[in-house]
């Protein structure tokens, strides 16, 4: 397995500190709104890359922050007329609940800021205490300059740098460039007891303390969106390294950054949006899909109709399982029991044929079970190489599509069946690796039918049920009866209402039946 180090500016061989375990730590969000899909990209990637991590068959410790303390949840507080506090818990839950919506795996260990106050000010104090740290009327300041890696991990020149980000210059710090560790409280801010005088932490100080009490000062991955190399992280660095003298995280992985319709999103420009209206249009798994299609490190552009066609490239996925499901479910019908790779060793073919006169070889199944072996290979192949999740969809993608043609074979051999059943479970289990998890996954999940199809047969048929199965039963017997005596205009009356109907009939070797169509009838891609 390859990871692109951003620290090394390269893809490295990972060799995790301790062999089949994993210390995984990735920055969090600050609780002051709810997120936006730009965030909701860097949590979904980060999930994505730890679920590949634990089917690789590694033992994952992650560890997520939660910042409830900031200047930003204080302004927000100030302007509502309400408590930091209350802002923080409500918007920090809201995350939970967002993430878990979105089918993110909760870490395994999610510190809160206020709740790890005792550790940052054991870490401020070692600065102090070493010469890295300097306080002023109560704020505590890192010296940059006594860090002589200052820049390693973005790049920079320390002589050409400007205060960074989230730090307003101060007159009374050594060099712009220092940035607080440690801030003295203003009249009505959350504030706890230290050294210097009542206070709060400083933005960057909390994941070096969190990250060092669950996972060691030395630890395998950090990871983040890229804008948070400079100066977040390169912070981090400074502050860990300077207290500890030793390396901090081995592996820096960084998310690009995505844009809403070319356009960087930000809610201070007010063109972000929202996660939680994204998934009030579509199921959480059609936006990790979509998200899935580019590689985390890459620029990714959102857009309604990217979006729209991973909806429908998700809709013929489960299309073509449910397919799988009824066509092994109208076998074991036809052969007058239950139809499965068990049934089938259980019932030994004879010279004539398989269990009940089918045909126990098929080449279709061979080259189906070859191209499923393929489709895993290539999946793994893709993934070991810096999580190539793009490359590793057009893999199932391509599994996808060998299953379509397979179902239209013309053969129902037990051989098939089998290959059938173990292609539709490989797509299942390699999308869920990546987080996608299918809805409808077998044939008693399909959509349920319109009530206009009881109209549509009343109408054609004289049915006088109210029951949209046995109506669409009704009108398959009208349109098999219309066809038999070459009375075409009524079959395409059949057909007509029920396309007006978003439906569509479907002949197949085993049968008729009528399927809901999907918005976009191409190819996944």
């Amino acid at each position: 397995m390859k990871l692109y180090n951003s620290m090394s500016r390269r893809k490295e061989e990972f060799v995790p500190l301790v062999a089949g375990q994993v210390g995984f730590y990735v920055c969090g969000p600050t609780v002051y709104n709810d997120i936006h899909i730009g965030n909701a990209r860097t949590f979904i990637s980060f999930d994505m890359i730890r679920r590949y991590l634990e089917y690789s068959g590694y033992k994952v410790r992650f560890v997520q922050n939660i910042t409830d303390v900031d200047d930003k949840i204080i302004r927000r507080a100030q302007d509502e007329g309400r408590r930091p506090d209350e802002v923080a818990t409500q918007y920090a839950q809201a995350f939970i609940d967002s993430m878990r919506a979105l089918g993110v795996a909760d870490p395994t260990v999610r510190p809160r800021a206020t709740e790890e106050i005792e550790a940052m000010v054991e870490l401020v104090s070692c600065l102090v205490a070493k010469g890295h740290a300097y306080e002023v009327d109560g704020d505590v300041y890192f010296s940059v300059r006594s860090f002589s890696q200052y820049g390693v991990l973005s790049g920079r020149d320390i002589d050409q740098l400007q205060a960074g980000a989230r730090v307003e210059p101060d007159e009374r710090k050594h060099d712009p460039l220092d940035f607080a560790l440690w801030k003295a409280a203003k009249t009505g801010e959350p504030f706890w007891e230290s050294p210097w005088g009542p206070g709060r932490p400083g933005w960057h100080l909390e994941c070096s303390a969190m990250s060092q009490r669950y996972l060691g000062c030395t630890f395998d991955i950090h990871g983040g969106g890229e804008d948070l190399i400079f100066p977040h992280h390169e912070n981090e660095i400074a502050q860990s390294e300077a207290c500890h003298q030793a390396g901090f995280a081995r592996y820096w992985l960084h998310g690009g950054m995505l844009t809403l319709d070319a356009e960087k999103m930000s809610k201070s420009e007010g063109n972000s949006l929202f996660l939680k209206d994204v998934l009030r249009q579509v199921p959480a798994a059609a936006l990790r899909l979509l998200m899935a299609q580019t590689h985390y490190r890459s620029p990714f552009d959102y857009s309604a109709e990217r979006l729209d066609e991973a909806a429908s490239a998700l809709q013929r996925i489960e299309s073509v399982l449910r397919n799988v499901a009824w066509r092994l479910g109208q076998t074991a019908l036809a052969a007058g029991g239950p139809t499965s790779q068990a049934a089938a060793s259980a019932a030994p073919p004879t010279e004539q044929g398989g269990r009940s006169g089918i045909p126990a070889a098929s080449d279709t199944a061979a080259k189906l079970r070859t191209q499923t072996a393929a489709c895993r290979t290539r999946f793994v192949e893709q993934m070991d190489d810096d999580f190539n999740s793009a490359a590793a969809v057009a893999a199932i993608y391509g599994l996808v599509t060998a299953v379509n043609v397979a179902l239209a074979a013309a053969d129902d051999t037990l051989e098939l069946l089998a290959a059938l059943q173990e292609a539709a479970e490989a797509i299942q289990e390699l999308l869920a690796v990546l987080g996608v998890v299918l809805a409808a996954a077998s044939d008693d999940q399909q959509p349920a039918l319109p009530v206009g199809l009881v109209l549509l047969a009343e109408q054609l048929a004289a049915y006088n049920g109210g029951d949209p199965v046995e109506a669409a039963e009704a009108l398959l017997a009208l349109r098999g009866e219309a066809r038999a005596h070459k009375d075409w205009p009524l079959a395409d009356a059949v057909r007509d209402g029920l396309t007006a109907l978003g439906l569509a009939v479907e002949d197949t070797a085993l049968g008729t039946r009528v399927v809901l169509v999907s918005r976009d009838q191409g190819e996944c891609r």
